[in-house]
């Protein structure tokens, strides 16, 4: 048995002296593992970094052993990283995530595809991508088979004015009909409907917790697992830039509340 395809490196675990049992995201073979000779060696060790992206071939006897990796640097995401602390964050939650919330060899393309794009322009700032994420986090939902409905409101069907989601069935609901809940519903940043929208650390802060809700208790939770720290760490890491926004302009409203209504 043997496959050779782009891999995102998600995993690595040191093993034996100096191997590694490396975890991979590709397109076609899904979450895949392998054991990498020298793995974890000085002259191999960058290369296996999680978030990285690698060409990698597969070897095994049988398709259900472990097998072996190597494979070649592509694109060094986590040293070009290194020097953004929440870029440096996003990516271990992506890496993190999705290592453990997608079930192993069994392919999600659409998943990999998106991820791709978000680890190539990171080296730009984590604030250009950080959407990215958050629609990405919202695909890995839908491809678990949790995914959110935002497109119209739960008890109306109106598509203009969604303001929450609800946390229990994952869809939108108008501004209107949310207000009696008050805390109990998710805020729903504008920019999550629609990508084109500008959005910042507030909105960042908001959607996550609203992704962050329904990965616990669905993506984790379902399996008895909590969410990962890397993601939490992200999570804390935005919330505190958020908080440091609002003091900057406490009259600009939270989370997207109170700006203009968004159209359908």
């Amino acid at each position: 048995m043997e496959w050779t395809a782009p891999g995102i490196v998600l995993d690595n675990r040191p093993l034996g002296e100096g191997g590694a049992v490396v975890t991979l995201l590709t397109e076609e073979h899904g979450r895949h593992a392998g054991l990498v000779k020298g793995g974890a060696s000085r002259s191999q060790a960058a290369t296996w970094l999680p978030g990285n992206l690698v060409e990698a071939r597969w070897v095994a006897r049988l398709a259900d052993q472990l097998g072996t990796l190597s494979g070649e640097l592509v694109h060094p995401s986590a040293a070009l990283a290194m020097e953004d602390p929440l870029a440096l964050a996003l990516l271990s939650s992506a890496c993190a995530v999705a290592a453990e919330a997608l079930p192993e060899r069994e392919a999600h393309p659409a998943a990999f595809r998106a991820l791709l794009p978000i680890i190539a322009h990171l080296q730009r700032g984590a604030a250009e991508v950080l959407p990215d994420y958050v629609h990405w986090e919202m695909l890995l939902l839908a491809e678990l088979g949790y995914g959110l409905d935002l497109s119209r409101c739960a008890m109306t069907g109106d598509t203009a004015d969604l303001t929450h989601v609800s946390p229990k069935s994952g869809r939108a609901v108008r501004s209107d009909i949310a207000a009696p809940y008050g805390d109990r519903m998710l805020r729903l940043p504008p920019f999550m409907r629609r990508q084109i929208l500008p959005s910042g650390p507030r909105d960042w802060s908001a959607a996550l917790r609203l992704t962050g809700h329904f990965l616990a208790r669905d993506a984790f939770g379902s399996r008895h697992r909590p969410l990962p720290a890397a993601r939490q760490a992200l999570a804390d890491r935005v919330a505190a830039l958020a908080e440091a926004e609002g003091a900057a302009n406490p009259e600009t409203p939270a989370d997207g509340a109170g700006g203009p209504r968004e159209e359908g």
